[in-house]
């Protein structure tokens, strides 16, 4: 989950899933009160959310449903790790 809200501006939100096999999807985006229902939902579920403003705006142009396109995995794969390091998840474990 990657969320941001610059000076001025609604916040937004993008929700990602991801299957261990592919590429991460899509699963929800949004700003202003769609966002805040995101983070909500998210927060209420115990999915760890990360702020980078950069990286939501990137995700926010992907249409919900798609994966993220090869110029994103990096970025993504840094979050993932960081996720799956607060959680003691090894994703190698099946």
């Amino acid at each position: 989950m990657s969320k941001h809200q610059p000076e001025g501006d609604s916040q937004k939100a993008v929700a990602l899933h991801w299957d261990g096999r592919n590429a991460p999807r899509i699963t929800a985006a949004g700003s202003g009160l769609t966002a805040d229902e995101i983070i909500r939902i998210a927060m209420e579920h115990g999915v760890p959310l990360q702020s980078d403003p950069i990286l939501v705006e990137a995700l926010a142009q992907i249409p919900i449903g798609d994966e993220i396109p090869e110029e994103l995995y990096i970025a993504v794969a840094e979050i993932l790790a960081f996720i799956f390091m607060l959680e003691g998840i090894d994703p190698r474990a099946g």
